[in-house]
């Protein structure tokens, strides 16, 4: 029953997802990836300060990367939702598992039989969804979305790095949100800022809300459940989003685009449950009593990285 948090937790981000379409009628991409990680920034000091984890890290270099490479994911993924249906986006964006893949084959891990069939499968799935008869508007959001699941698999192999190196997860997204506040507020010096309404406002906080909700409730399903089936589950997000694309947008899909978001689906299941296991992270002294409560699988780990992502 635990890995129904999984559940949950796709609901949440999907409701996400849906807050961002609707405030990108009032405010650019970087405007809410700029509310989203303030907002962020502030509770994860809060949670910093309470659990008592020093912001000072050895690994400052990896934070600051690992920090630009989700901003950038996440502006990509953002941009990619308004300018598509909402489960196109949201299927791009989960392809990272099959990128987090080829980096850790290039990193050294030589992947299976079964992960090169995964990943076969799964780029087989994204050139279906990228097929060149889309629209020239469809094929813009298709890339970013493209885009947001390259960036997003290369953030995920930041996150496993650092969690090897002894990194509590509570400070690499700290540092995560600082980084995206940063790069955001600059982005803005050179956009326009528009005026924040009761609406807008709210949606804003919502987006927030959903993601912070979506993370804990992603977090206990990992930490209570089988970790495969729990992988499995967190894919349930491209059914809420489907489901609210048609209620919400009257979204429909041919039958070419259902079959690709079947194989990718179908080939982040199949990697996850491919994958070898994670080396045991290292332990650092002043992380020790964060890092030591984790010892986790690699599947374990890049679903928290996911519900960081998104924090």
């Amino acid at each position: 029953m635990q890995s129904l948090w999984m559940v949950v937790a796709s609901l949440l981000f999907a409701c996400m997802g849906v807050c961002v379409k609707l405030a990108a009628a009032s405010h650019s991409a970087e405007e809410i990836v700029f509310y989203r990680s303030i907002l962020s920034l502030l509770v994860m000091f809060v949670l910093v300060r309470l659990r008592r984890v020093p912001l000072r890290t050895p690994h400052w270099r990896w934070q600051i990367s690992r920090g630009a490479v989700g901003f950038a994911a996440l502006i990509a993924y953002f941009w990619a939702i308004t300018l598509l249906p909402l489960a196109t986006a949201v299927t791009l964006n989960y392809s990272s598992a099959i990128f987090l893949a080829l980096y850790l084959a290039v990193a050294g891990q030589r992947p299976t039989v079964g992960a090169f069939g995964a990943l076969a499968l799964g780029l087989a799935g994204v050139s279906l969804l990228l097929r060149p008869s889309w629209s020239a508007d469809q094929m813009l959001g298709g890339l970013l979305g493209l885009a947001s699941g390259v960036l997003a698999g290369l953030a995920y192999f930041s996150v496993r790095e650092l969690g090897h190196r002894g990194e509590p997860e509570t400070r690499t997204v700290f540092y995560f949100s600082l980084v995206s506040s940063v790069g955001a507020t600059c982005w803005l010096v050179w956009s326009e800022l528009h005026p924040v309404d009761l609406r807008s406002g709210s949606l804003l906080f919502g987006v927030a809300a959903f993601a912070t909700a979506a993370q804990l409730a992603m977090t206990r399903a990992y930490a209570a459940s089988r970790t495969l089936l729990t992988a499995a589950l967190a894919y349930s997000t491209v059914i809420f989003a489907s489901f609210f694309g048609i209620v919400l947008w009257h979204e429909t899909l041919d039958r070419w685009s259902w079959m690709a978001i079947g194989l990718i689906v179908l080939s982040g299941v199949a990697t996850t449950h491919f994958s070898p296991p994670a080396p045991r992270r290292q332990t650092v002294p002043q992380a020790a009593p964060a890092a030591a409560r984790d010892p986790q699988p690699s599947a374990q780990r890049i679903g928290k990285a996911r519900a960081s992502k998104l924090s």
